[in-house]
């Protein structure tokens, strides 16, 4: 998993409430278990005509925002079924953060498990930083995991939250895998312990 420090980039203004994973991802891309590929079929609904043409006023289609990087969106952004391809296409798309004032729990959980930071903020902040993203491409904010602050356009900062443990798993790039490799020297002390204590197994 890609460490996640400091990030500047575009963000994409999404003030739809209630985006669900399958508006994310829609259920006919889900036959894969890789975690590429699936960018080009992200928000792939509101993206594309039936024919596969793409929808020009959708904000990821509207040349400011092709190569955003954080999503600023209404409340309970990521409810709906559990679906991990869900962060696998907003990653796959280039997308390392998205900013609301809630997301539903399994797609938040399932973000830090794929290096995307998930931030929550107060309504009034993730107004002003929507205002602030609709601005375009010369808009860009700066995501600081360490000093836990979103920075506008304008300079104005907003902090926020997060746990401690998924904050160093973030800065570090550690997944569920990587953390177990942490414990490497442990694990290898302890098969090497039993191997004499029980040479049989």
């Amino acid at each position: 998993m890609d460490k996640f420090t400091t990030l500047t980039g575009i963000a994409a203004p999404m003030p739809l409430v209630n985006i669900d994973t399958d508006m994310i991802i829609p259920k006919q891309f889900l036959k894969t278990i890789a975690r590429t590929g699936l960018g080009k079929n992200l928000f792939d609904e509101m993206r594309y005509t039936q024919d596969g043409a793409e929808i020009a006023d959708f904000v990821l289609n509207q040349p400011a925002y092709r190569s955003a990087e954080i999503i600023v969106a209404g409340d309970n952004f990521g409810c709906g079924s559990s679906r991990e391809h869900a962060p696998w296409a907003l990653l796959d798309f280039g997308i390392r953060c998205v900013i609301s004032t809630s997301f539903a729990d399994i797609f938040y959980n399932n973000c830090f498990k794929n290096g995307i930071l998930p931030v929550v903020l107060p309504e009034a902040a993730v107004e002003a930083l929507m205002a602030d993203a609709r601005r375009g491409a010369n808009a860009r904010m700066t995501v600081d995991l360490a000093a836990q602050t979103v920075t506008s356009s304008d300079g104005t900062v907003y902090g926020f939250d997060i746990d401690p443990h998924r904050k160093h798993c973030m800065i570090n790039g550690l997944d569920d895998i990587g953390l177990t490799l942490e414990k490497a020297a442990s694990i290898n002390a302890y098969e090497s312990k039993l191997g004499t204590l029980r040479p049989w197994a």
